[in-house]
């Protein structure tokens, strides 16, 4: 079934009260599991399509229910996976130590205000990389198809139980991977297969590690095969070549896994970052077309509705006016303008205010609506799940470092460093939080646009979704906080801590060069296999269909643990394993739907039982007080978890695979 455009002045449900409560609901649930989840693993999922088939089996029970007010729930709930990226910046400024929480106002306010204006910044930018653009949006579409199968008035009853097949999926996924993350916390199952051992007489070490996770492996399911074996040629740079090399040449002593892991987050993890930041500056120049070119189409959009002749225009060109874009932008100026100047005032910056708040005004402006069209660009490329800002928000906070550094570092005292580095840290923040809308929003209005949807009724609801989000995220953050702490700040149990990859990297970053002790011999070489990555995947690209060797995921798979990365790629291949043998079932692109609807709820079901965890712990007051068993049972917890992780995911595909059979998939 396809969606039928239709005129602009035929009534339709589409932005209702019971659909704004409905995405909220699912918003609240799903922010919290993407902040656990990505301060756990470095990355964030992709919330529209499960959205979508819960808000389904909702709505099918309203009578005038549409198809299009099905994807205004999904899009207000997708703010639960942009705006929750801002914890690749803001627990930064835990880990230098310079909060010990997350004060809710600012941490909301940072949120809100940059959210807003990153939606402002997706409508130009819905021109260039939805309407003119070939770029194939997997998620946007995929989230499409789903809405169709749901349907809505006319939906023929195949198509309902195709609905039905789908929550089954979710729900499935959801309930099997909370199930076993409870088990891991009782310790009868282990989670992490992990070995060290050196290599030569050097002294060289290396190792890997795999994070028995449903969650990781639903990841690797989503972002594909080819994204999955970038990752893992990124951890063979890592840990197969870069990681023996520094520890041979340091020839440290001690536990093959403490020289390994100081290696690689002192040395390795920064030609990922250079990596990455090629790949970014890249997809930067890639863009420069494109967003010119929406641009000007938003213009002459906007004259023609001046003119009257807006009735002319399809429904799916109906922005919101981009006279109301500019105003709601200036406005979000004004409390953006506060955080800045009342932090600078914090940190012991006041006699340096104008400078600082006009030079932050600027950065916040340019920079977001740059990294905006990167992360929008990337995610239309390969999809939201694999989280491009990690990257470009590198690139985000060594430039606001380096223009402090110009600016007012000489005429301030040594002991201003601190502050420095977290007024660096708190501006890329607030570029985050615009910058975070793009790499989701395009592909809810790539899904509109599939359905038949008015763009501005999607931008409405994508401004309910981001203040939802900014309500959730700090109480969130400051309960994981609590129990666990991040890996790297003061006084932090390494073995408890969340890892929070990028935080602590970008942070390092902004210490780096404010400090003037930053190594950028590593980075410059992780540019270099950046362009190597660059022309390899160009020549791939002419070369070929299906292959390649996406830079930026390559630079993941450097950066990130080889405890995310491993399975994330043993996800890839279980994804492209399961489409291969769903191409011979009767309706294969209907069982791929149902593969994916699996991954996402594998994704938050751990999520969400993570957060409940994590306030056991906070509330007991014990590291684990779900354990059954004592330490001297993990050798056998780990092949009881690995036998049983394996068992019921072969369960599980194959369950999924039947539904795809049976009739009532659709």
């Amino acid at each position: 079934m396809s969606a039928k455009p239709a005129s602009i002045s035929a009534p339709r449900t589409e932005l209702t009260v019971r659909g704004l409560i409905i995405g909220i609901v699912i918003t609240l649930v799903f922010t919290a599991a993407n902040v656990f989840f990505g301060l756990k693993a470095g990355l964030t999922f992709a919330t529209s399509i499960p959205a979508a088939v819960i808000s389904m089996a909702i709505l099918r029970n309203f009578r005038n229910s549409t198809i299009q007010e099905n994807n205004i729930v999904q899009t207000i709930a997708s703010s639960a996976g942009t705006l929750s990226a801002i914890i690749f910046v803001l627990p930064g400024l835990v880990m230098v130590g310079w909060w010990t929480g997350f004060p809710f106002w600012i941490t909301f306010g940072i949120c809100a205000t940059g959210g807003i204006l990153g939606v402002m910044y997706t409508i130009p930018l819905r021109r260039a990389l939805v309407t003119d653009s070939n770029l194939p949006y997997p998620e946007g579409v995929a989230c499409a198809e789903v809405l169709k199968v749901g349907g809505g008035d006319d939906a023929e009853s195949t198509a309902e139980e195709g609905s039905k097949a789908g929550l089954l999926a979710v729900m499935g996924g959801s309930v099997v991977s909370a199930l076993f993350a409870i088990v891991v916390a009782t310790r009868v199952f282990g989670s992490n297969v992990a070995q060290y051992f050196r290599l030569d007489d050097r002294g060289s070490a290396t190792g890997y590690d795999f994070n028995l996770s449903f969650a990781l492996l639903a990841v690797g399911h989503l972002v594909g095969l080819w994204v999955g074996l970038a990752m893992l040629f990124g951890a063979v740079i890592a840990w197969g070549w870069a990681v023996p090399h520094y520890t041979g040449l340091l020839g440290a002593t001690g536990a093959a896994a403490d020289v390994a892991q100081a290696a690689w987050s002192s040395k390795v993890r920064f030609i990922g970052a250079g990596t990455i930041g090629v790949a970014a500056i890249w997809t930067l120049a890639k863009l420069v077309k494109p967003v010119i070119g929406g641009l000007a189409a938003a213009m002459a959009s906007s004259r023609a509705r001046k003119s009257g002749q807006g009735a002319s225009l399809p429904r799916t060109e109906l922005d919101m006016p981009i006279g109301i874009v500019g105003l709601v932008s200036l406005l979000c100026l004004l409390p953006i303008a506060w955080l800045l100047g009342d932090f600078a005032g914090d940190t012991g910056l006041g006699d340096h205010l104008g400078l600082l708040l006009a030079g932050g005004l600027v950065f916040v402006v340019v920079m977001g609506f740059l990294v905006s069209a990167v992360c929008g660009y990337m995610a239309g490329l390969i999809g939201s799940s694999n989280s491009p800002l990690s990257g470009v928000g590198i690139l985000v906070v060594i430039v606001a470092a380096l223009l402090l550094v110009a600016g007012v570092q000489s005429q301030l005292p040594v002991s201003a460093g601190k502050g420095l580095v977290a007024f660096a840290l708190f501006a890329t923040s607030i570029v985050f939080s615009v910058a975070t809308i793009a790499n989701n929003n395009l592909q809810d209005l790539k899904t509109g646009q599939l359905v038949d949807a008015t763009p501005w009724k999607q931008q409405v609801a994508l401004v309910a979704g981001v203040l939802v989000g900014a309500a959730v995220i700090p109480p969130v953050l400051d309960l994981v906080n609590q129990a666990y702490g991040f890996a790297g700040m003061p006084g932090v149990d390494p073995a408890r801590a969340l890892a929070a990859p990028q935080a602590g990297l970008i942070s390092a970053l902004a210490q780096g060069v404010i400090q003037g002790n930053i190594d950028w011999s590593l980075i410059i070489l992780g540019g270099a296999i950046g362009v190597a990555l660059i022309i390899i995947d160009a020549v791939l690209g002419r070369s070929s269909k299906s292959a390649s060797l996406p830079p930026l995921a390559v630079g993941l798979g450097i950066y990130l643990p080889t405890s995310t990365t491993l399975m994330v790629v043993v996800g890839a291949i279980v994804g492209w394993y399961f489409d291969k043998r769903a191409d011979r079932a009767r309706d294969p692109e209907a069982t791929k739907q149902l593969g994916v609807l699996l991954a996402s709820g594998m994704i938050v079901g751990e999520s969400i039982i993570g957060v409940v965890i994590a306030a056991i712990v906070v509330f007991s007051g014990k590291e684990a007080p779900l354990a059954l068993v004592g330490s001297g049972f993990a050798n056998a917890a780990i092949w009881i978890g690995g036998i049983a992780f394996i068992a019921v995911n072969v369960a599980l595909y194959r369950w999924v695979a039947r539904l795809g059979r049976a009739p009532t998939a659709g």
